[in-house]
């Protein structure tokens, strides 16, 4: 076989950016460019009134920055890089959101993930489960593979 016809893992296509990951890719950058804006806004604008909800929301929009691009980059480094950001996105959604409920004074101003995401349409609570969802349909080949294990798709998606 030619080079061509079985070029390496990182020169063939992620998987994982084809019909739905395209879509999860992009809520991510939107969430992304939003956190960051928000944060970067708030940081210059009235650190000093809430510290802790903007510090966090600084946090989020680097944690979505990151999972938007393991997401595209293919191979198991990226893989296992968006795993990580994604549960600890998750994590950070359910941890903040349920102490913003439960001790309000903590944050007297919302962060991304306070109330769950409430602020973004629970956006931040429904994306990483998704997101997770995803990367366990869509792992990327073995080392040494000559493929990515395709989930659902047309005969032969992720073949080589």
């Amino acid at each position: 076989m030619s080079k061509l016809q079985n070029p390496p893992e990182e020169v063939r296509p992620s998987t994982r950016m084809s019909g739905v990951g395209r879509v999860l890719v992009t809520v991510y950058g939107v969430l992304a460019l939003a956190a960051t804006g928000r944060s970067f806004v708030q940081i210059v604008s009235k650190f000093d009134e809430a510290p802790l909800a903007y510090a966090l929301s600084a946090l989020a929009a680097v944690v979505y920055i990151v999972a938007t691009i393991a997401l595209v980059r293919p191979g198991v480094v990226w893989y296992r890089v968006a795993w990580a950001t994604i549960v600890f996105e998750f994590m950070g959604v359910i941890v903040v959101g349920a102490l913003s409920v439960m001790m309000p004074d903590l944050f007297p101003h919302d962060t991304v993930w306070s109330g769950f995401g409430r602020g973004y349409l629970y956006i931040p609570l429904v994306l990483p489960v998704l997101g997770m969802w995803w990367l366990a349909t869509h792992r990327p080949a073995a080392p040494g593979s000559s493929s990515a294990r395709p989930a659902a798709g047309p005969a032969g998606e992720g073949a080589a």
